[in-house]
């Protein structure tokens, strides 16, 4: 079927909307209507090739949209059903077996090799073409986080879309398939801090929003965020932070110091510097806990004080802390996201 689909073709190029053809769907797989995909860090990074993801491709993995066709053996989802897409993993490993989807050992080739997966192959080519004025179709990759989403229609399948009620917007729900899970999946399954934890939190994008507004419902005190937007902490402030650090204007780790002179209980990185993964990782208490959730270019070290570390601390890595697999419906939410929206033409 003719698509048109946001399209990087270059390190560090522009999205380019492209006329594409979109194969129908496969055994296990569903055709989705894009009504709109939220833009995540992770998307930037593939573009700028921190992973080698080849290119061209079709990124985008926060996608919602309206069911149009299934494929064979798909039993649990339906043609005009609503659906969030969400990323992709084996089932069959141990990680999968235990539960523990998030941390699939087949991550990165499933997410990230913008081929399509089937049983243990993760050499099938994506679903997407470009037609050639002179010869056969160009390939595209796709099948990122087995949606390619940044599109009008995207290929999914029944294992890493969930339905949801017909009346929920689904604009707003968009970012949940990514960074809504995972900055609210590291403070309520990962950390999962006491009333009254403290709490710093570094960059106050979606992860870091979705964060705080998990750790208010817990009620973490006090609820510390970094970051070197005023507009983006100003957020934070109206979402439940209880403090806000400009680290443009002041040294992070001292005004940390200053309103929790022990340190803290806990700490979540969200924008992949190691630099700054190093400051809250220095701002724990001993026996405190940080969570590593920013992406970083694959080889990227940080260095730690070790005499810091021995002292009970702990540095984990969290990706999309989900507590369990994603079957049930959800419904809508009052909070508001800010999310961009690729809307369908079709």
């Amino acid at each position: 079927m003719d698509i048109k689909a946001a399209v990087v073709r270059e390190k560090g190029g522009p999205f380019l909307i492209e006329d594409l053809q979109l194969e129908a769907p496969s055994a296990g797989e569903v055709l989705v209507k894009v009504v709109a995909c939220g833009i995540c860090h992770t998307d930037l990074i593939i573009r700028d090739q921190f992973y080698p993801t080849p290119l061209p491709i079709v990124l985008g993995h926060e996608g919602a949209g309206i069911v149009e066709a299934v494929g064979a053996g798909v039993k649990t989802v339906r043609p005009g059903d609503h659906v969030l897409m969400s990323f992709a993993y084996c089932g069959t490993c141990p990680s999968c077996l235990e539960g523990a989807t998030s941390y699939c050992w087949h991550h990165m080739e499933m997410n990230f090799s913008g081929k399509r997966y089937s049983g243990s192959d993760w050499t099938i080519p994506a679903p997407l073409s470009r037609k050639c004025d002179h010869g056969s179709p160009e390939p595209i990759n796709g099948a990122f986080f087995n949606q390619s989403a940044l599109a009008t229609h995207a290929i999914a399948t029944e294992e890493n879309v969930v339905v949801v009620d017909k009346d929920a917007d689904l604009k707003t729900l968009a970012p949940l398939g990514c960074g809504f899970q995972t900055g609210a999946g590291a403070v309520l399954n990962t950390l999962r801090p006491e009333v009254g934890s403290s709490l710093v939190i570094t960059g106050a994008g979606n992860v870091g929003l979705a964060a705080v507004m998990a750790a208010k419902i817990i009620k973490c005190d006090p609820i510390i965020v970094i970051d070197v937007v005023p507009e983006r902490l100003t957020l934070a402030r109206e979402l439940g932070a209880t403090h806000t650090i400009d680290a443009t204007r002041e040294e992070a780790v001292a005004a940390v110091k200053r309103i929790c002179p022990g340190g803290v209980r806990y700490a979540i990185e969200s924008t992949g510097n190691p630099n700054v993964l190093r400051s809250a990782f220095e701002v724990l208490h001993a026996r405190g806990v940080c969570g590593l959730i920013g992406g970083s270019k694959i080889g990227t070290e940080v260095s730690l004080d070790m005499t810091h570390l021995l002292f009970g601390r702990t540095v984990r890595g969290i990706c999309r802390a989900t507590a369990s697999r994603r079957r049930n419906s959800c419904r809508s939410s009052s909070s508001s996201t800010r999310t961009g929206c690729f809307q369908s033409t079709a």
